[in-house]
């Protein structure tokens, strides 16, 4: 027996087309596409507030990331080699 549960949703003819032909593509089920991408997206979202907690605790010691470090590393996104998130360059001490 399964420990998944059955989930149901609404789709525009577009992308439930889109995403069979998809599926069928890959020689996997429109199904498993769909949970593939919500596991992607929860991946995704965690990490997203993971960095967030990291980057408020790190501000309440009074370090942050300079303009310039972040617009370096983002020059770097969608390139063949993207760097790390820069880390804190910019600190100050609190009296």
């Amino acid at each position: 027996m399964s420990s998944s549960s059955r989930f149901t949703l609404r789709l525009d003819p577009e992308l439930k087309a889109w995403l069979e032909q998809e599926a069928h593509r890959q020689d996997r089920s429109a199904a498993w596409l769909a949970k593939q991408a919500i596991e992607g997206l929860k991946r995704s979202t965690e990490a997203k507030r993971r960095m967030i907690r990291e980057a408020v605790a790190s501000a309440d010691q009074g370090s942050f990331v300079s303009q310039q470090a972040v617009h370096e590393w983002m020059d770097t996104w969608d390139a063949e080699h993207e760097s790390p998130p820069p880390k804190p360059d910019v600190h100050f001490h609190r009296s």
